[in-house]
C-alpha cells in the first residue's frame, strides 16, 4: 500500500501478435519456460500496487495458466478487451472505479521493473499524468507524404514512449470518456488521450532501454538475451 491512495495496474493482453507469426498469440508464447504475460504480471504482483486488472479476451486461459498457477492474488478482475487498444483500456478503467491512480501497461513488455513502477507511482502523485520513455539514440527524420525528409527534430527532445503510463484516475477516466464519445483518429497511447483532453500536460519519466515491447521475432530473441544476461 502506498499511503491511503489506492493504486491499480491495468495490464493489456489483447494483442493478436500477427507480426510474430505462428498460431500462438504472443502474450502466451513461452519465454524461458514462462508465458510472456507472466513477467509483467509478476512485476506488478511484487510491487506496491494494490490491485491488477487484466484485460484480455482469453480469460479462462489467463486465469488457469497464469493467474492461478503462479498465485497472482493481486489480479482481482479479468475483463474483455475491445477492437482497438483505447477500447480495451476504457474497459479496464470502468473496473477501477475506487482507484486514486492507475498504471496502464502493455502485457507484451516483460521487462518492466519494480524501480520503474515505483518511479511511476511517485511521479504521478505529483504530476497526475506521467509516461515512461527513453531518449532516442539515433537521429530522427520527419518525412512528408512522399517519403522525403522535411524536418529533423533535436534529438534531446525526442523520446521513445513505453509503458507503464500513469495517471490520476479522475483525469484519465474523463479523457477516455471524451475519446470514446468523439473517437478521434490516430490515438496510439494513453498519453495522447490526455493530450486530446487538453487539461493537463504529460510528464515524461525515465523507463529503461530494456523495457522493450515484444512485437516481432527479433524482439523475442532480444528478450531471450536479456534474460540470459540477467540469469548470469
Amino acid at each position: 500500500m502506498m499511503g491511503i491512495d489506492k493504486v491499480t495496474a491495468i495490464v493489456l493482453a489483447g494483442g493478436s501478435g500477427k507480426r510474430m507469426g505462428g498460431d500462438c498469440k504472443k502474450q502466451y508464447m513461452l519465454l524461458k519456460g514462462h508465458p510472456l504475460l507472466y513477467y509483467s504480471l509478476k512485476a506488478f504482483q511484487d510491487s506496491p500496487v494494490d490491485e491488477i486488472i487484466l484485460v484480455t479476451n482469453e480469460a479462462s486461459l489467463c486465469r488457469n495458466e497464469i493467474v492461478e498457477k503462479y498465485h497472482m492474488d493481486k489480479v482481482t478482475k479479468i475483463v474483455p478487451g475491445g477492437e482497438e487498444r483505447y477500447e480495451s483500456v476504457y474497459n479496464g478503467l470502468l473496473e477501477a472505479k475506487d482507484s486514486d491512480f492507475v498504471l496502464i501497461h502493455d502485457g507484451a513488455r516483460p521487462f518492466v521493473t519494480e524501480e520503474i513502477i515505483l518511479r511511476c507511482i511517485g511521479e504521478v502523485k505529483i504530476h497526475e499524468a506521467c509516461v515512461v520513455g527513453m531518449p532516442v539514440k539515433d537521429t530522427v527524420k520527419i518525412v512528408d507524404e512522399n517519403g522525403f525528409a522535411s524536418y529533423t527534430p533535436e534529438r534531446k527532445y525526442v523520446y521513445l514512449v513505453q509503458t507503464p503510463q500513469a495517471f490520476s484516475y479522475p483525469l484519465i477516466l474523463k479523457a477516455y470518456q471524451k475519446v470514446m464519445k468523439e473517437q478521434p483518429p490516430g490515438i496510439t497511447d494513453d498519453g495522447m488521450v490526455v493530450e486530446y483532453l487538453q487539461e493537463k500536460k504529460v510528464k515524461l519519466i525515465d523507463g529503461s532501454y530494456q523495457n522493450i515491447k515484444i512485437t516481432t521475432p527479433e524482439d523475442y530473441f532480444t528478450a531471450l538475451a536479456f534474460l540470459e544476461n540477467k540469469k548470469e
